[in-house]
């Protein structure tokens, strides 16, 4: 019941938070993943996984450019702490996306391969 409350005053969330070991394993089992990296171009320059697919959230054009990709992929998202990612997520649940996982910690806890 209180759950059932709770979810109709703050609305369930739609996406996963993965730990960086759970990430990777996801990651590899999903068929055609789509990395999405949602930290700036700068940040995204200096180090990123190989791949990845740079949309920085604060760019005021986030929310169209998302709506381009293909909704029924499964979609990894990350910046470098985690929070970024999860307003990214809660944005693309709002235009429709299903397959979400986030990177709890960001880059900053990933320990596969980077570039």
């Amino acid at each position: 019941m209180i759950k059932k409350l709770f979810s109709l005053f703050q609305g369930e969330k739609l996406y996963k938070d993965l730990d960086d070991e759970e990430f990777q394993r996801a990651l590899t089992a999903a068929s055609k993943p789509v990395v999405l990296d949602v930290r700036s171009k700068p940040e995204f320059d200096e180090i990123k996984i190989p791949n990845a697919l740079n949309i920085d959230i604060h760019n005021p054009k986030f929310t169209e450019r998302i709506k381009h990709l293909d909704k029924d992929k499964f979609y990894f998202v990350h910046c470098r702490t985690g929070n970024r990612s999860k307003r990214a997520c809660k944005k693309m649940i709002k235009a429709g996306f299903k397959n979400i996982y986030n990177l709890k910690g960001g880059i900053n806890v990933y320990s596969g391969k980077v570039v």
